[in-house]
C-alpha cells in the first residue's frame, strides 16, 4: 500500500512538472494553424523587431518577444525581452509565473533584487557583461539609479511566453475593491486614490 501512494504521489508531481513548463513538441517545431510546411524558409526563423529599438524619453522601455510576436518560438521553451532604461527608471516589482529570467547588463550599470517566499531580499549592484537570473514567480525588479547614463540589457526566458504581472498595476489598476485594498495596506482613501490614479483610464 505504501508503494502504491508513492508511485501515486510520483506520477502526480510528474504532472505537476509537465503542466508547469511550454508544451513538448511532438514535431521539429510548431508549424502554425493554416500554414503549409512545404512553404517554411529560414524568414519563419528569423524576427527582425529589435532593430532600432529605444524606449521613450525619460522612461524604462521594453520590447518582449514571445510567441506571439515570434511565431517560431512556439513550443520551443525560449522567449526574449530587450530592456532600456533611461536615467533614473524603473523596472517596478513583477513576477513571470510561467518562466525564470535571465538578465543580461549590455551597457551601464543596474541594480536588481528579488525577493523569495520567505520575504528575503537579495539584491546585486551589475555591471557590463553581468547576469543575474530571477527563478521562476518570484517577484523581482530593477532599476538604473544613474542620473546621466541609460542602461542596455537583454532578458532570456525559459518559456515562450513567461507573462508578466506587474505589482503596482495588478493591485491598483485591476480593481480590485477599496475596502480589501484600504484593509491590506492599512492606508487612508486619500492615499488610496493616489496610489490607484496612475492607472486609472484616461478619457
Amino acid at each position: 500500500m505504501a508503494t502504491m501512494k508513492l508511485v501515486l504521489v510520483l506520477m502526480m508531481a510528474s504532472v505537476v512538472a509537465v503542466c508547469a513548463r511550454d508544451p513538448e513538441l511532438t514535431t521539429d517545431f510548431a508549424v502554425p494553424v493554416g500554414m503549409n510546411s512545404s512553404l517554411i524558409t529560414g524568414d519563419f526563423f528569423t524576427f527582425t523587431g529589435l532593430r532600432n529599438f529605444s524606449a521613450a524619453p525619460n522612461t524604462f522601455g521594453s520590447k518582449k518577444v514571445t510567441q506571439v510576436e515570434f511565431p517560431a518560438l512556439t513550443g520551443l521553451g525560449v522567449g526574449v525581452t530587450l530592456l532600456e532604461y533611461k536615467p533614473n527608471t524603473l523596472n517596478p516589482p513583477h513576477t513571470h509565473p510561467r518562466g525564470s529570467e535571465l538578465i543580461f547588463v549590455m551597457a551601464g550599470h543596474l541594480d536588481v533584487g528579488l525577493i523569495d517566499s520567505a520575504n528575503k531580499l537579495y539584491a546585486a549592484h551589475l555591471h557590463e557583461g553581468d547576469l543575474f537570473v530571477f527563478p521562476q514567480g518570484l517577484v523581482h525588479f530593477q532599476i538604473n539609479m544613474s542620473k546621466e547614463k541609460s542602461v542596455l540589457a537583454i532578458s532570456a526566458f525559459g518559456s515562450s511566453n513567461a507573462g508578466t504581472i506587474s505589482m503596482p498595476r495588478n493591485i491598483f489598476g485591476s480593481g480590485i475593491e477599496d475596502e480589501v485594498l484600504l484593509q491590506a495596506f492599512k492606508i487612508t482613501s486619500a492615499e488610496l486614490m493616489k496610489l490607484k490614479a496612475p492607472f486609472m483610464p484616461t478619457v
